[in-house]
């Protein structure tokens, strides 16, 4: 299993494993997921880094959305924020880019989950690796990544 698999194992939450044929043409992996999951992309969401005033931090997002910059940069105490570069992202994480799970990192990064998500009681956030999605409580996500939730997509 993945590293973001064996840290919800190890935290002893309810969650489901949920795998599908992914298709390395598809335009967006959240949108993909949502389609061969048969699950509104609402309760999709994507992890994405970024760099906020020199520090990384992860944003979480449903897929149908962009992630607000200022309202990420603000959520985290930084002046600005931009999106990080794709090395950067993948040494840091341990997971490629449309892979990259909030769950199970290499390294622990500050972690803002959009306040869309409170309203859900459950969501799907990448296992690990492409194909692959982890179902589970927005609340065990917040524990498990020690993260807020703020008003960070529109």
């Amino acid at each position: 299993m993945t590293p973001a698999i064996n840290a919800a194992k190890k935290a002893k939450i309810k969650y489901t494993v949920h795998e599908y044929d992914h298709d390395p043409a598809a335009p967006s992996f959240g949108v993909e997921a949502a389609e061969k999951l048969g699950v509104p992309p609402g309760r999709v969401f994507k992890t994405l880094v970024v760099d906020a005033g020199g520090t990384l931090a992860v944003a979480v997002v449903p897929v149908l959305l962009k992630l607000d910059l200022k309202a990420m940069a603000k959520a985290v105490g930084a002046k600005k924020a931009a999106m990080a570069e794709v090395k950067v992202v993948e040494r840091t994480t341990g997971y490629v880019v449309g892979g990259v799970s909030p769950l199970g990192q290499k390294k622990r990064l500050p972690t803002v989950l959009d306040a869309s998500a409170q309203g859900l009681d459950s969501l799907f956030v990448s296992g690990g690796r492409r194909g692959l999605d982890i179902e589970l409580a927005p609340a065990d996500l917040a524990a498990l990544t020690r993260a807020s939730f703020a008003a960070i997509a529109r």
